[in-house]
């Protein structure tokens, strides 16, 4: 079952001392060839030359770019990734290789952690001016997969405990936009 919730940052309440959510900003970029496999990958916001750094986490989903910009165009995506407790061996959620996939209820296949690939550092090289926006960069793949796809914004980060994280993105200011959000499960 994938959680559904209307993210809305709690208020500062110094009472609660049961409460250990932590949250932070990072930048988030969805890229991926029309025809081909989407990536998911996450960069530290501490620094500013950190998207040209090795990202935190960087995910191959085994959904179709073409099928996740369909399911963005309703509005409302929630992504849950989920891992075994006893086959996840890294202590990181960052550091599990493999995933089980939700997109919005549906089970849809699976993730995979993997390292960044040359033709990866390309295209981050492309878009290191971008800071948020959703397009096409132009040019073709080698293996005829068709343009590329991106949307890059930023995300609320928010650590619930060592087996659950989620990522919300910040809409920018004044906009009702889509509403996505990704979260990790350790199960």
């Amino acid at each position: 079952m994938v959680p559904c919730c209307g993210f809305q940052p709690a208020a500062d309440d110094s009472s609660d001392t049961a409460s250990t959510t932590t949250t932070t900003t990072v930048t988030g970029t969805f890229f991926g060839y029309r025809r081909g496999r989407v990536s998911f990958c996450l960069h530290d916001d501490s620094s500013s030359s950190s998207r040209a750094a090795a990202p935190l986490l960087l995910l191959e989903f085994a959904v179709p770019t073409a099928y996740l910009a369909r399911e963005m165009q309703h509005g409302l995506l929630r992504i849950a990734l989920e891992c075994d407790r006893a086959r996840a061996s890294s202590a990181s959620l960052f550091g599990v290789s493999a995933w089980s996939m939700y997109c919005n209820g549906r089970k849809v296949g699976f993730a995979v952690r993997r390292q960044m690939s040359e033709g990866d550092a390309a295209v981050f090289k492309l878009m290191q001016s971008i800071s948020v926006g959703a397009g096409v960069l132009p040019g073709e793949s080698r293996s005829g997969d068709g343009d590329l796809m991106y949307l890059r914004a930023s995300f609320e980060r928010v650590i619930g405990s060592v087996d659950s994280e989620s990522f919300h993105m910040i809409n920018p200011v004044g906009s009702t936009g889509q509403q996505l959000s990704i979260f990790l499960l350790r199960t």
